[in-house]
């Protein structure tokens, strides 16, 4: 039995998801929002934990590390991801945090099922459509941590707030927002903003 904790913010997609791979036999199959996705994960230890990179909570930033984390020396769960390949800041934070499966959001549900088979396995699954995706990802300028300061005042925090979210001092936050301003070409905080959601990055 392959116990799956399928994570989503859209409750009617996450039901009707879970509903569907339950029918499964060799599937165990738990759900949650984000909002409550990292306490899940470690009351139920999952083998897979197949996540939305679509998060409504924290600014849209997925905590992915917070799920992904098991105490107890027992094993973390093993990621996969639904992405979409105009999303590459996404698709790169999910790399970072170290995924094993990628599914294309518009693909066939068969897709994911398939691709949680291959994770729980510990091989690495990929949909061809996400390709573009990656190679945008592959392009960015921005770092993790800029990413991560940039998704924060794109969600309206102030520099205070970003500082208080990531653990850094007021400063260090203005510098980032100075380093992002100037690799991404814009004129201002949210002229970087307004770019880099054109480019997806956010």
């Amino acid at each position: 039995m392959i116990r799956v904790l399928l994570v989503h913010d859209a409750c009617l997609v996450r039901k009707v998801l879970a509903e569907w791979l339950r029918g499964t036999p060799d599937l165990g199959v738990y759900d949650t929002p984000w909002r409550g996705a990292p306490g899940r994960a470690r009351s139920i230890g999952p083998d897979v934990c197949a996540v939305d990179l679509e998060c409504a909570d924290s600014y849209g930033i997925p905590p992915l590390a917070e799920l992904c984390g098991r105490g107890g020396g027992s094993p973390p769960p093993r990621l996969l991801v639904l992405a979409s390949a105009n999303r590459p800041g996404l698709l790169r934070r999910a790399a970072e945090a170290g995924a094993l499966g990628y599914v294309d959001k518009e693909g066939s549900p068969d897709r994911l099922l398939f691709g949680i088979r291959r994770v729980a396995q510990g091989e690495r699954f990929v949909d061809d459509s996400l390709g573009f995706g990656f190679l945008k990802a592959a392009e960015m300028p921005l770092t993790r941590r800029e990413l991560s300061v940039l998704s924060l005042a794109a969600g309206g925090a102030s520099v205070a707030e970003i500082a208080g979210s990531l653990h850094l001092s007021h400063g260090t936050v203005r510098n980032y927002m100075a380093s992002i301003t100037r690799k991404t070409g814009a004129r201002n905080r949210v002229d970087a903003i307004r770019i880099s959601q054109g480019e997806g990055w956010l």
